[in-house]
């Protein structure tokens, strides 16, 4: 079974390269990105179950001799998040291929996108398999060579600003972590995770904390922890709906896992919980006020997608079998809301002709079924009981109670006041672009984009599939306490770290 580790990785590498030949005949080009999507998904729910009956799986490549190969390494954590990833990413896909050809060639151009997405997906899928720091920066690497590809699709000068923006971000944290993985490999002489959880703790205390700091930040910056979140409010906005909504799922989570990775498997006795603490409390604070700022849906989203990276940095802040449990759990949660509200938004623009709160009106009556399409994820991204969103926050909070520390209570405070104001901030978006009526000085004008779009019908496709990930959703629901529990027996592994060890590592190496 551990032959199965490369597949994730492999298949979309190799189906993107089929998608690439095959750019003149744009129904094959969709025919594989499916196909290879749909098995990517059906491995990895094999692998999650594997890795629960039997612990993780390892599997050493290159025809290198252990332990100088690179290790490719499933365990609970990393077989979830690989599953839900894949599950968006599917879902985000078929949603694409539900848009008209005339808003695909202006928005997806179909050779380009298809290979590039299924790029993405290899690199996604790269890092979080990956056993080692510098196969870690490859996966890195990749996916963000191709979202720099997807930001910029259809070459408008309004995405090429924002695309410039992510790039440069993006590579001077590439750059940072190069540095940080030549330091490390200077002190310790590998780059495996399973080796370094060994030599760290040789090495002096001070130059423990440099490497913690400098990898934190680094993946701090890729998952947009405040202070290091600016980027990304104006980067997403611009890009087409399926590659903000992909975006948004998925990038910044891959920044949080690799946080939790490094923080249990290299630094479990040094878990910086002072600093970690304030940098959730202020990714939810400002992140939330960021958001109820703003009156274009797309920027919202942006911001509450800032805002809920605190909670999961708030649970590795913790450092306990709760906090990671709750973290874990939240964070396949938001990877699914977060993705249908961009999605869900983006058949808001086509419906009304706009994500501005200022030129929206009428949609509930316009679209039921739009209404109840964001009505849905909208309040449970907010926490309303007993949704998936208040089941994790829950797990979060009672976390941050049972920690019993002054930071640990101003985190639980900030936790509830970040989710009230969620909800706020989604009832905004519902009354102004769905309850109300249109704008008296935007009918009156002549005009409204919304009236002027009455005769638009959405893509029966894209609301089958917005509709299926709203489901889904829902799902996590239903499935919260086999899940939870799932997230528990996946943090109790982080933490012993033993398990992960020697799945990787030979008897006696070090």
């Amino acid at each position: 079974m551990n032959n199965l580790l490369p597949l994730p990785v492999l298949l979309p590498l190799l189906g993107a390269g089929l998608a690439l030949a095959l750019s003149r005949w744009p129904r094959a080009q969709r025919a594989v990105s499916v196909v290879v999507l749909l098995a990517v998904l059906i491995i990895e729910g094999f692998l999650i179950g594997i890795t629960d009956r039997t612990g993780p799986m390892s599997l050493w490549i290159g025809a290198w001799p252990e332990p100088l190969g690179l290790a490719l390494v499933i365990d609970r954590f990393s077989a979830l998040m690989l599953f839900v990833s894949s599950l968006v990413a599917f879902t985000v896909l078929v949603f694409s291929i539900g848009t008209d050809l005339e808003a695909r060639k202006r928005e997806t151009p179909v050779s380009i996108y298809h290979p590039t997405f299924l790029v993405l997906a290899a690199g996604v899928s790269a890092a979080f398999s990956s056993g080692d720091l510098f196969n870690l920066f490859v996966g890195f690497e990749i996916l963000l060579f191709a979202s720099y590809v997807l930001l910029t699709l259809g070459g408008t000068g309004e995405r090429v600003r924002a695309g410039s923006t992510y790039v440069v971000v993006n590579l001077m944290s590439s750059l940072l972590f190069l540095i940080a993985i030549a330091v490390v490999y200077a002190a310790t002489g590998t780059v495996n995770f399973a080796q370094l959880s060994l030599r760290f703790a040789e090495l002096p205390g001070p130059l423990q904390l440099i490497l913690q700091l400098l990898l934190l930040v680094v993946f701090s910056i890729k998952a947009a922890v405040f202070p290091l979140s600016a980027w990304l409010p104006d980067s997403y906005p611009t890009a087409p709906a399926p590659v903000t909504a992909v975006f948004a799922g998925l990038l910044t989570k891959v920044g949080v896992y690799a946080i939790i990775r490094t923080q249990t498997t290299l630094f479990p006795d040094s878990p910086l919980t002072v600093p970690l603490m304030w940098a959730a409390l202020l990714t939810m604070i400002v992140g939330i006020l960021g958001a109820v700022a703003q009156s274009e849906i797309k920027r919202m989203l942006s911001f509450t997608l800032v805002s809920h990276i605190g909670y999961m940095i708030f649970g590795v802040a913790l450092a306990s079998v709760a906090g990671y449990a709750g973290a874990i759990f939240y964070t396949a949660h938001h990877i699914t809301i977060q993705t249908t509200l961009f999605l869900v938004t983006g058949l808001i623009e086509r419906r009304g002709g706009s994500t501005s709160l200022n030129r929206l009106g009428g949609l509930a009556a316009l679209s039921p079924v739009l209404g109840v399409l964001f009505f849905v994820p909208a309040m449970n991204l907010a926490g309303i009981p007993p949704l998936s969103g208040f089941v994790g926050k829950v797990g979060l909070l009672g976390a941050g109670v049972a920690n019993g520390t002054p930071l640990a209570y101003l985190l639980v405070a900030g936790g509830v006041l970040t989710s009230l104001l969620t909800l706020y901030a989604m009832a905004k978006v519902w009354n102004r672009a769905f309850w109300r009526e249109v704008p008296e000085e935007v009918r009156t004008g002549g005009a409204s984009l919304t009236i002027r779009r009455r005769g638009v019908r959405l893509p029966l496709g894209m609301v089958v599939t917005a509709g299926f990930l709203v489901l889904v959703g829902l799902g996590i629901t239903f499935i919260a306490g086999p899940l939870y529990g799932y997230s528990e027996r996946a943090a109790q592994d982080l933490l012993a770290v033993t398990p992960y060890l020697e799945s990787v590592l030979p008897p006696g190496v070090r």
